[in-house]
């Protein structure tokens, strides 16, 4: 992008309020007028110049740091100058208001990233990483946002779609030999390659996944019959009386939320009405609203009175698919040890807890679900349109692999490894709408 063909942008970088210092990011062609007419010194790249800053009749506005970038050594790519001043509102709205005069434009929400991604310093995966680093709630996701910034998640995108560039071109190239494609495509080359595709685009998937769930938070429904337990395992969880506990079935109605960490770990746990028949029309309402509350979840808990016998029909009622774990809860009434149990039903936990008596194991299990470790070594941040991506790029690697296995139609290979290849580089914006832009950018704060 040619810096001198678009206009200058301007913003205040930091936080509203009062503070020690705030920043005005300006990025753009006319950087170095602005500069001439606030500062009146010469200005040297990368080194900090203490300076009055002046308003058009010579007055001192502030005085600060001024920070000089000279393009492309930027974050945007082009000129850029941050001003420190004092981090008074007022003082800083009197700054940018003098900014703007001599030529600048206020910058759109993430204008100054999305530069940063236009002139090819970041790809589309470390742009949005910049936002999910400034919105991080803990560590990890902290942690997990800095790798992808610093192109972990790209690079292994980038080299997935080399691979599938390379095997299309020979695919491609060997269509105009036709009297060899036989041979070609049944030596085992082409579909030892697909499957290597799709196992390691699996392993991503995973990764991604949990790295979605870090940056969003995993979404657990606590589901069961009245009285199973579920409002006191929310108030464990949130560590205080978050919904009313009462030996009363159906005390729960509607739907409870909570936003809780569990060593770093965001979850979003929501409380749900009592699963059994009823005629009373609240209560009815609250069942349906339950039922849509798991179909939606990332996780669901079945709670169950451990001496409860009529399971069954429980059990049926939770739609097949979703990622369950049957929780039998008062084991203190029945002088049970706690335990958890890895069956072909799924993962079972046995506790108490009005004792705590297990509350361990689950807390463990929840921690692994989301794929939790203390260093989260391997996690990178992702977003449900990555998740959605990788998705769509599996299925037709995969399809792929059938039409090689079953029509040898080279065409139809081929075809389906440009989507694939396509798909993937929305990932990292190499393939991307102006509207998908749009959207992601509008989401970053002024002056990002």
């Amino acid at each position: 992008m040619d810096i001198e063909q678009i206009d200058t942008i301007a913003a205040i970088a930091t936080p509203p309020g009062n503070s020690g210092v705030g920043i005005i990011r300006i990025s753009g062609g006319l950087v170095t007028e602005i500069a001439a007419q606030l500062i009146k010194k010469n200005l040297t790249p990368r080194t900090a110049l203490f300076s009055a800053f002046l308003e058009s009749d010579n007055s001192v506005i502030d005085s600060g740091i001024a920070l000089y970038f000279s393009a492309p050594a930027s974050y945007t790519g082009e000129d850029v100058l941050e001003l420190q001043a004092h981090g008074g509102s007022v003082v800083l709205n009197m700054l940018l208001r003098r900014v703007l005069a001599l030529g600048a434009r206020l910058a759109r929400p993430g204008e100054f990233t999305e530069r940063a991604f236009l002139n090819n310093k970041l790809d589309l995966a470390q742009a949005e990483a910049v936002a999910d680093l400034i919105a991080s709630s803990t560590e990890q996701s902290v942690r997990s946002a800095q790798r992808s910034m610093q192109g972990v998640f790209s690079d292994q995108i980038n080299t997935l779609i080399t691979e599938l560039t390379e095997l299309r071109v020979y695919i491609e190239a060997a269509i105009d030999f036709v009297d060899e494609e036989i041979d070609f495509l049944t030596d085992g080359v082409v579909e030892n390659q697909l499957i290597s595709l799709i196992k390691r685009l699996e392993v991503i998937q995973q990764t991604a996944r949990q790295g979605r769930l870090l940056r969003d938070g995993m979404t657990v429904v606590l589901a069961g019959k009245p009285n199973a337990g579920k409002s006191s395992l929310l108030n464990v969880l949130a560590g205080h009386d978050a919904a009313i506990v009462t030996d009363i079935a159906g005390t729960t109605r509607d739907v409870l939320r909570e936003r809780i960490q569990i060593d770093g770990m965001p979850l979003h746990i929501i409380d749900t009405a009592g699963l059994r028949e009823s005629s009373h029309a609240v209560e009815q309402e609250g069942i349906r609203r339950a039922h849509e509350e798991i179909r939606k979840a990332d996780k669901v808990l079945l709670l169950i009175d451990a001496r409860d016998a009529e399971t069954k029909p429980l059990l049926d009622s939770i739609p097949e698919g979703l990622d369950i774990t049957t929780v039998y809860n008062k084991i203190d009434l029945l002088n049970a040890a706690p335990e958890i149990k890895n069956t072909e039903a799924g993962t079972q936990i046995y506790l108490s807890i009005k004792t705590g008596a297990g509350m361990d194991l689950l807390i463990q299990h929840l921690k692994q679900s989301v794929g939790y470790n203390d260093a989260t070594e391997n996690i990178f941040i992702a977003r449900t349109r990555h998740l959605e991506a990788l998705r769509k790029s599996h299925e037709l690697v995969q399809n792929a692999l059938h039409q090689l296995q079953t029509t040898q139609a080279s065409e139809l290979i081929a075809e389906d490894l440009r989507l694939a290849q396509q798909a993937l580089a929305e990932i990292t914006g190499e393939f991307t709408s102006d509207d998908l832009l749009g959207k992601i950018f509008s989401s970053f704060c002024i002056g990002k």
